[in-house]
């Protein structure tokens, strides 16, 4: 039977889902984190490519962490930071090492509603691409927000090299997206004045 990548682990190392490990490498860019910073992070990064975490989520997680000493605190206050530890990085390490990639569960809203599009009118499916369209567009200009702030830190070897080459894929994903919904519309078009 073959094991979930998101929680494939040696068996020394703690079994941690996906979101455990997203939150440890958003720590590893040298910085303390609050909570809501964490949050907001996942939010600037994560929801291009991946699930970012709730709020609650953010804490359950960091909570596990703290338990597993994979993470640290420092209290200035009532403000509390995080950061990753030598385990948290050893662990973050052994998960990108040993599983496996993974494929990527593919749960597509729109290509749910045209496999059914038989039970509408044309003219509704030409809509909901049109509206698809426009908002790979706006999510486009955000991720390309997210990748002009990477520039000057974006180089090998700087700080942001690696987040600068998912930018890169989540721009190309989102420019195949746009092909992809606008040749579907073409041929809806062409059925249509047949």
């Amino acid at each position: 039977m073959r094991q979930d990548p998101a929680v494939a682990e040696p068996d020394d190392s703690p079994r941690l889902p996906a979101t455990s490990y997203a939150l440890l490498g958003l720590l590893t860019f040298g910085d303390e984190l609050t909570g809501y910073e964490l949050k907001q992070r996942a939010d600037m990064t994560l929801r291009f490519y991946w699930t970012a975490p709730a709020m609650s989520q953010v804490y359950t997680e960091v909570a596990r962490l703290l338990r597993l000493e994979l993470v640290a605190t420092t209290v200035e206050g009532r403000t509390t930071r995080y950061r990753i530890t030598d385990a948290g990085q050893q662990a973050l390490r052994e998960w990108m090492d040993t599983t496996p990639a993974g494929f990527p569960v593919l749960k597509h809203p729109v290509a749910l509603r045209l496999l059914m599009g038989h039970v509408t009118e044309v003219s509704q499916l030409q809509t909901m691409l049109e509206e698809y369209v426009a908002e790979l567009a706006a999510n486009r200009a955000d991720l390309a927000e997210v990748r002009a702030s990477l520039v000057g830190a974006d180089a090998p070897g700087q700080p942001f090299y690696y987040p600068s080459l998912v930018a890169d894929w989540g721009l190309d994903y989102f420019d195949g997206e746009r092909d992809v919904a606008r040749k579907t519309l073409g041929r809806l078009t062409e059925a249509a004045d047949q």
